[in-house]
């Protein structure tokens, strides 16, 4: 028996860090939403009791380090699952790219494992398990759109926003979460995105709203750190893109964009100094 999962990439329409917390973590606010640019990933039992990670893509850790294979270790242990499993991973979404494609492995994982071996595990518990491997894999569990808060972790969905394109394009950098938010500080943010303006916009399916209340408080940390991620940014916004953000820490760039006729456009500019350029729809 075979099982495949879908594991879309994430963008945060707009995140918000409030201060650090006791435990170490950052409380955040964000409001996230999936894209069609997705992994694809194929599961099926082994008769022994072991983990065996294969993927086309020569560049990721196929071991311990990789979190499809800590979300397989996870609910192994968790529910006592004595057979193993083979996890074919079919890597599209960059690495290190602030779109969660870890996570998203992680997540469709739980999923796919949960199917595969019968456990009948409902979601909030899957995303409980989600959360011991990270901050986003709650959300990546359920997908849609959706208010984070916490870590991340404490997810009230939302209407999806406007249909429109997305344009995603990541220079050849990749850039350390744990780096920006250890150099980010709170007292420096001289405007806050707003949470609660931002589903406003979405309620009133608005794009131009939706692209008004855009904002991402760590592109202070990683625009200076990185200044290609600001020169792509620039490249986007003269392109004609209608909303233009960097996704969580970096280094990815996306824009909104409403019009078709545009988009070809400002793929085929951004295709110019940039390799890894996509072009996909919102998932809605």
């Amino acid at each position: 028996m075979k099982i495949y999962e879908k594991a879309p990439a994430k963008i945060n329409l707009m995140l918000d860090v409030l201060h650090k917390r006791r435990d170490g973590f950052h409380e955040v606010e964000m409001i996230m939403t999936m894209v069609d640019l997705a992994d694809r990933l194929e599961m099926s039992e082994l008769p022994r009791d072991t983990i065996f990670i294969s993927s086309q893509a020569g560049y990721i850790p196929l071991d311990e380090k990789n979190l499809a294979f800590q979300a397989a270790r996870l609910i192994k242990e968790r529910y006592d699952v004595r057979t193993g499993v083979h996890i074919h991973l079919d890597k599209k979404i960059p690495v290190a790219a602030g779109l969660a494609g870890g996570s998203s492995d992680a997540a469709a994982t739980l999923r796919g494992l949960n199917r595969l071996w019968r456990l009948n595990i409902p979601d909030q518990e899957l995303q409980e398990l989600g959360a011991e491997l990270g901050s986003d894999v709650p959300f990546c569990i359920t997908g849609g759109t959706a208010l984070a808060t916490g870590r991340g972790e404490k997810l009230t969905p939302m209407p999806n926003p406007p249909q429109c394109w997305v344009i995603l394009a990541k220079p050849p950098i990749n850039v350390s979460t744990a780096d920006v938010y250890g150099r980010f500080r709170s007292d420096k943010i001289v405007r806050h995105p707003s949470a609660a303006k931002m589903e406003q916009a979405i309620r009133n399916q608005s794009f131009t709203e939706v692209c008004g209340q855009m904002g991402n408080v760590l592109e202070d940390v990683t625009l200076k750190l990185y200044p290609e991620v600001q020169h792509l940014k620039d490249a986007m916004i003269r392109l004609g893109a209608d909303g233009v953000l960097m996704s969580g820490s970096g280094p990815t760039v996306f824009g909104l964009v409403s019009k078709e006729s545009k988009v070809a456009r400002i793929y085929n500019g951004l295709r110019g100094f940039c390799k890894e350029v996509y072009a996909v729809r919102m998932l809605t």
